[in-house]
This record gives structure tokens, C-alpha cells and sequence, in this order.
């Protein structure tokens, strides 16, 4: 369990599923303490309905949240020099991460979370895989940087 970074970056493949959720339990959790935003190697999707249901289940709210690109977000005036920890979700954004970091003194760490999309047949069984991904970023989160101020 490490200290509080100063700003976290989480990403994956589309800043639609598992990113915005570390990214609003991140905010939930340490939003007063750390500056937290979230980015995909991609933005071909919207925030899934999914995700957001999951995260209203614990406080969360997602709703507004748009997705974004890394390209979007430096267009946006988000430089990733700023961030002292990216956190990846997937094998394709950790490799962006590390491709377009490597003169920024920034660590950049891996988080396999499952990807719930391809997942259930049911409305009910899909809500379930995402659960289960909401709850390894919840864990992940919790393990790292320690006991939440808002639980």
C-alpha cells in the first residue's frame, strides 16, 4: 500500500467500461485528496449503460461522464506530465502508456480487470460480470492506496 499519488491517470482500450469506473471510485473514495481523470487508447464508444447502473449501486455516479482519448485528452489541455501514476486496465493501454511516457518520470502499472462486455446472455447475468469488474477495481483501488475516506 503505497502513499496517495498527487494525480492518477486510469486507462483501457475505449474510456467506456472499466476505466471510467476506477476512475469515479477513485474520485468517491480520495477525490478530495487526488486529481483523477480517465482516457482510452481509443473514443469510439460511449459510457455503457452497464457501467453506470453497477457504479449507482455504490454511490457512484457516471452518467456525465464523457469518454475520451489519450489525443483528446492532451488536445483538451490534459498533459500526461502532470500525472504521477497511469494505471492501465488493459494490455493495449498499458503499451500506450508506456509509448508516449517515456520522458516523464511517471509510473505506469498494470491492472488485469476482467472485461465484462462479451459477458452474459441475461440482463441479469451481464449486470453480474460487471460487477465483478466494478468490485476488482474497487479491491485494487482499496489494496493500493489504502482505506477510502468515504466508504
Amino acid at each position: 500500500m503505497g502513499k496517495l499519488p498527487t494525480a492518477v491517470l486510469f486507462c483501457c482500450d475505449h474510456n467506456a467500461v472499466r476505466s471510467p469506473m476506477a476512475e469515479g471510485i477513485m474520485k468517491k473514495y480520495y477525490g478530495q485528496k487526488v486529481y483523477v481523470q480517465s482516457a482510452g487508447v481509443r473514443n469510439d464508444m460511449e459510457i455503457d449503460g452497464f457501467s453506470i447502473a453497477v457504479c449507482q449501486e455504490i454511490g457512484v455516479e457516471l452518467s456525465r461522464h464523457r469518454s475520451r482519448s489519450f489525443e483528446e485528452m492532451q488536445q483538451w489541455g490534459d498533459d500526461l506530465g502532470q500525472f504521477d501514476l497511469i494505471i492501465a486496465l488493459t494490455p493495449a493501454s498499458q503499451r500506450m502508456a508506456l509509448d508516449l511516457t517515456p520522458h516523464y518520470h511517471i509510473s505506469v502499472e498494470y491492472w488485469p480487470i476482467l472485461d465484462p462486455t462479451g459477458l452474459g446472455e441475461t440482463r441479469e447475468a451481464k449486470l453480474a460480470a460487471y460487477r465483478q469488474a466494478r468490485d476488482q477495481i474497487r479491491e485494487r483501488v482499496v489494496a493500493r492506496f489504502g482505506p477510502p475516506d468515504q466508504p
